[in-house]
């Protein structure tokens, strides 16, 4: 058991220092689109579709699409109390709002979309919050150091391995809310509201609301290809749809970027 977990918990380490490295070296086109790899359900989800059964892994699926949505209120709990309470007590808040909001939400009847239309409902009142607190995307570039990095990936990896072996036993709900637990935002605003600041921690959290979008679409590939696919197709499938939603979303901004360049606002 400890080997198994060992293990599991260094090769997602791996993955995930390895595509936070390569993010910063591949370039802002290339590395936007990496950025939005599934590096924590990626790992959690080639696990589980190894060693469990198609029912169990679309109900786990569910749980993580549940999660997801709770991850939307953790982020509006930050930035919204991030400038008055500080790092530790913003993120311990936020973590607080989303575990009642993640076992809520994983009682919504309706499957997988209607836990994708409720994401959409939730990421539209997040917008709306972002719009409202005028946060506007960080001046400063924030570079990861090793420290974040190994952090980062250990976490991950303690929480994968935990969610696909120990947790498991348990039943797919708890895995699944376990592999989509905001161990990245968490990190991240941590990391950043240290070294940069609140209003960058805050910035860079809130732009990351759409950016999940890549994860609804791996978690949806996932709940409703698991058992009609061999395990590995369905992997492959669900990794590039959610590379193909993080594309989709980095044209669009580059898109937006040129276009307020080539019309800027009147004096």
């Amino acid at each position: 058991m400890l080997i198994v977990l060992a293990i599991k918990l260094v090769a997602t380490a791996v993955v995930v220092i390895g595509v936070s490295i390569a993010v910063g070296k591949l370039g802002p086109r290339l590395g936007g689109i990496i950025a939005g790899m599934p590096i924590v359900l990626g790992p959690g989800y080639f696990f589980m579709l190894q060693e469990q059964s198609p029912a169990f892994i679309r109900e786990a699926a569910l749980s993580t699409l549940h999660a997801l949505v709770a991850t939307l209120v953790f982020s509006i709990c930050f930035v919204v109390s991030a400038r008055r309470l500080g790092a530790r007590a913003s993120l311990a808040l936020a973590t607080l709002c989303w575990v009642p909001a993640a076992l809520l939400f994983s009682q919504l009847p309706g499957g997988a979309a209607m836990a994708v239309l409720m994401y959409a409902v939730v990421l539209l009142l997040a917008e709306g919050v972002k719009r409202y607190l005028r946060l506007s995307p960080p001046r400063v570039v924030a570079v990861s150091g090793w420290f974040d990095l190994i952090l980062r990936g250990v976490l991950a990896g303690v929480l994968v391995s935990v969610a696909t072996t120990l947790a498991a036993n348990a039943g797919p709900l708890l895995s699944g809310l376990l592999v989509g637990f905001p161990i990245g935002l968490l990190t991240i605003g941590w990391t950043l509201h240290q070294r940069y600041g609140v209003e960058v921690a805050r910035a860079t959290v809130s732009m990351a609301q759409q950016g999940m979008l890549s994860l609804v679409a791996f978690g949806l590939v996932t709940a409703v290809l698991a058992g009609t696919l061999p395990p590995l197709i369905t992997f492959l499938s669900a990794l590039l749809a959610s590379m193909g939603v993080s594309a989709g979303l980095f044209m669009l901004s580059q898109w937006r970027t040129r276009r307020a360049c080539a019309n800027p606002p009147a004096l």
